[in-house]
């Protein structure tokens, strides 16, 4: 998939911990599954057999059976006896699985998908702002000012701003106090990071304070326990975004 590359994600999975079978496992399943997210292993292809595999990446059969096992539990692959291991239509992938989204985010996103990550924002993350308004505790709330406070500090950095940003869509996630909303954090993070990463507000001394005063927005209704408001300023936040990337990326 072509498109704006975001980087700085870390492996989800780190079986390096486990010894080197774990890691070398890990490896295999990260390089095949890039290589499936990108389309240099296209969808319904036949994927090598397994002596050239081996032989690829230097590992044992039970290491590349326990690789295919993790890409076939992420629905990108199928095996079938005496036709082989073929891709699985994009359709079948498993998006919400974090590894799947992390190596969409390292290959490049098209405008579909960027389209369709911000639909999902906007179905998720204006219901999780107006639960947070009913379920924050004091402690949750002060953290999402703390970190509105940081995204609008003066000196700012990109980067800076970009970790806050992303930390306060979080924590609203967290203060909503459902687990389901919580398991999403990789979506929002993938999401999130690639729309800063092609427009930040903080380059525009009138953006940047415009951010900032629709996310103090979502921090005040959530005070206030207005789980209407919340939602509201939430969905004006998320539309900021789009417009700035779409603006951007025109």
């Amino acid at each position: 998939m072509n498109g704006q590359r975001v980087t700085g994600y870390a492996d989800t999975h780190d079986y390096a911990a486990d010894g080197p079978t774990r890691s070398h496992t890990a490896h295999v399943v990260r390089e095949l599954g890039m290589g499936i997210i990108a389309g240099t292993y296209p969808e319904k292809s036949i994927l090598p057999g397994d002596a050239e595999l081996m032989e690829q990446f230097q590992v044992s059969r039970t290491v590349l059976r326990e690789a295919m096992k993790t890409l076939g539990g992420k629905g990108l692959i199928q095996a079938k006896a005496r036709i082989g291991t073929r891709v699985r239509p994009r359709a079948d992938w498993n998006l919400f699985d974090a590894d799947v989204l992390i190596w969409h985010a390292k290959s490049g996103f098209d405008a579909d998908f960027l389209m369709y990550l911000g639909e999902m924002r906007l179905a998720l993350e204006p219901e999780a702002a107006a639960l947070a308004a009913q379920r924050r505790t004091p402690l949750q709330l002060q953290h999402l000012y703390a970190w509105v406070e940081k995204m609008g500090a003066d000196d700012v950095s990109v980067a800076e701003f970009v970790r806050a940003d992303l930390q306060f869509h979080l924590a609203v996630a967290g203060a909503a106090a459902n687990p389901f909303l919580r398991s999403i954090s990789t979506l929002i993070e993938v999401a999130l990071v690639n729309m800063l990463t092609i427009s930040s507000p903080v380059e525009d001394p009138v953006q940047h304070a415009q951010s900032v005063a629709a996310h103090r927005a979502i921090a005040d209704a959530i005070a206030r326990r207005d789980s209407n408001q919340a939602r509201q300023a939430m969905r004006v936040v998320i539309d900021q975004g789009i417009a700035r990337r779409d603006r951007a990326k025109g």
